[in-house]
């Protein structure tokens, strides 16, 4: 009998693939990078980065928010904000019945989570995007919200952080997807000639037209360690350039290299170093108004 068998809770069951692994069903979870098991409830206390690799693995939009933000003074914005099947679009499903699915599964309207609250106690607004939501992508709902979400933060002159994760614009909107480049953009511009902070967060994976947009227009550009970011796939670059891209194209510690993003900050630090930029920076406000 191994280790993980004497101690593994009686009653709890294993998947055919997961007994080939010896990794519980519930209770262990593999690390992606470096397939070491991992202790559920020890895993959740480094705020699911692997302990022995370092590697930042994907989490929701409302963990995020709730690890990053005071536990008090968390509120909603927009919370009635979805898609709408304006076009009324098929291919092997149609678009509504996909909305249906995402929205059971992940028991969210739409792929973005806007929130007002503190961080150590200074008030900021919050946007997350929701990856397991049809892969985060921006439609209508999701630029809407971001937009009323930068709104608020003008009007209550408010430091704005988005946490990016998405695969890009939404195909089953097709303009009017697109479109939400030009608002949030535009939103984000306002916010910039008002003075008011606006910190990017980009997670694994940022690409299409969120990183076209509003990932790529922070105040600052923020990465947690291995994050991938850009436009296209590496796999579609390559075919089209004909060229075999360096290993870590794309990642958070390449770009970082190549000047596109400002720092990278692991995911249990965060909270710490974006509370001090902030405070310098709406300390500057203050004094910039006075």
């Amino acid at each position: 009998m191994n280790w993980l068998d004497r101690i593994r809770p009686k009653g709890l069951t294993t998947s055919k693939t997961e007994k080939g692994n010896s990794v519980p069903e519930g209770l262990w979870k593999k690390c992606i990078k470096c397939q070491s098991p991992l202790y559920r409830p020890e895993l959740e206390r480094n705020l699911d980065v692997c302990p022995k690799c370092g590697y930042h693995m994907r989490i929701g939009a409302r963990r995020r928010i709730n690890i990053f933000l005071d536990e008090d003074g968390i509120r909603e914005i927009g919370q009635d904000i979805e898609a709408i099947d304006r076009l009324k679009f098929k291919d092997v499903k149609k678009y509504k019945d996909r909305l249906l699915e995402a929205q059971k599964h992940t028991g969210e309207r739409d792929a973005l989570i806007a929130v007002s609250g503190n961080l150590k106690s200074l008030p900021v607004i919050v946007c997350s995007f929701e990856f397991s939501f049809n892969g985060g992508s921006m439609g209508y709902a999701v630029g809407e919200k971001f937009a009323l979400a930068a709104k608020k933060a003008l009007e209550e002159r408010k430091p704005l952080i988005c946490f990016s994760a998405s695969g890009g614009a939404r195909m089953q909107e097709a303009v009017i997807s697109l479109m939400q480049m030009a608002k949030t953009s535009a939103v984000l511009e306002k916010m910039r000639i008002a003075g008011i902070p606006y910190v990017s967060v980009m997670t694994d994976p940022v690409y299409g037209g969120v990183s076209a947009s509003l990932a790529m227009l922070g105040d600052l550009n923020i990465a947690e360690p291995g994050a991938r970011a850009g436009f296209a796939g590496p796999n579609i670059i390559e075919q089209t350039v004909r060229q075999k891209l360096p290993a870590d194209f794309q990642k958070s510690e390449f770009l970082l290299e190549k000047g596109q993003i400002d720092m990278i900050i692991p995911r249990n630090e965060l909270r710490q170093r974006l509370h001090k930029m902030l405070s310098i920076l709406t300390d500057s406000m203050r004094s910039l108004r006075d």
